[in-house]
């Protein structure tokens, strides 16, 4: 509670589908074939659909990475908010949901008045706050947010990015921030997972994975991020892409791109070993902590 995870990777490494998982949100033919999703002592893998329903909305919500294509086009924002609350409590009434809806506008940033239009007439950061309205107005306990601040310019999203920040801390909601933008993680989150096809590789505080990274992947990752120091006439890039999900290589799935690959990388899936607070799921990590080196 109250902290932000942050949760990176390239596109396609399975961000969003862990995101949609969490909410059991996947579509066919896709399906949860396996593991387990521990929400506050409780496995949501074993919950009934009236169940999840009953949870989804009350106690976790999520944002979306385009908010166009979740708010309904033809009806007023106001309107939608009144169906969410009354989704999941018909005995709520009008008056009290527009009450707590104004206040809770009122701390997002919202305008008074902005709830009465509709979704096409408020600007992409306006819309963002009113889906973390949307997620908050049942008393969403965690809230995933994914890819939230990607079609806003930079001046916009410092500012959604602030927000997340005030929300985690006052009203004590834990945050998964789902995005591909290692500085927005270094910006606003606690911790960070790095994501490699479909594996959590590194984990860790932000200061920590990003101060001291141990996976080749991570390392490669916060190469790529573009500086402004004088005199750098190229950026690095990571060679390679990522593996079809489908069809993933044999061992560490990192391999083919990494340049430190052995024999043991090619056969065996390393592990997230932990070290103190700081997990590396990579074999040469392994070998290093073995050798106390």
């Amino acid at each position: 509670r109250g902290e932000i995870l942050g949760l990176v990777g390239e596109s396609g490494c399975g961000k969003s589908t862990l995101g949609r998982a969490l909410m059991h949100l996947i579509d066919a033919p896709g399906c949860i074939s396996s593991g387990s999703i521990v929400f506050d002592g409780i496995d949501l893998t074993t919950l009934t659909p009236r169940e999840l329903r009953e949870l989804r909305g009350t106690r976790i919500g999520m944002v979306f990475q385009d908010p166009m294509t979740s708010l309904v086009p033809i009806e007023k924002v106001s309107t939608q908010i009144r169906h969410t609350v009354r989704a999941h409590d018909p005995t709520a009434k009008r008056a009290e949901i527009e009450e707590k809806a104004a206040a809770l506008a009122r701390r997002l940033g919202i305008a008074a008045g902005r709830p009465t239009d509709y979704p096409h007439q408020l600007s992409g950061g306006m819309r963002q706050r009113i889906m973390i309205a949307l997620a908050l107005m049942l008393d969403a306990e965690l809230v995933i947010a994914d890819e939230p601040t990607t079609a806003l310019d930079v001046i916009v999203e410092a500012h959604f990015l602030d927000l997340l920040k005030e929300l985690a801390r006052e009203l004590e909601v834990a945050i998964v921030l789902i995005t591909h933008n290692i500085g927005v993680v270094a910006e606003v989150a606690d911790r960070v997972a790095v994501m490699y096809a479909g594996r959590i590789i590194e984990f860790g505080t932000v200061g920590s994975v990003f101060g001291s990274p141990q996976h080749p992947y991570t390392q490669g990752l916060l190469r790529s991020v573009p500086t402004i120091d004088v005199g750098v006439s190229s950026l690095y890039r990571l060679e390679g892409l990522p593996p079809n999900l489908l069809n993933l290589p044999s061992g560490c799935s990192f391999h083919p791109r990494c340049d430190h690959a052995t024999d043991q990388c090619r056969r065996e899936v390393p592990v997230l070993t932990p070290e103190h607070s700081h997990a590396s799921a990579c074999w040469l990590h392994v070998d290093r902590g073995e050798k106390g080196e």
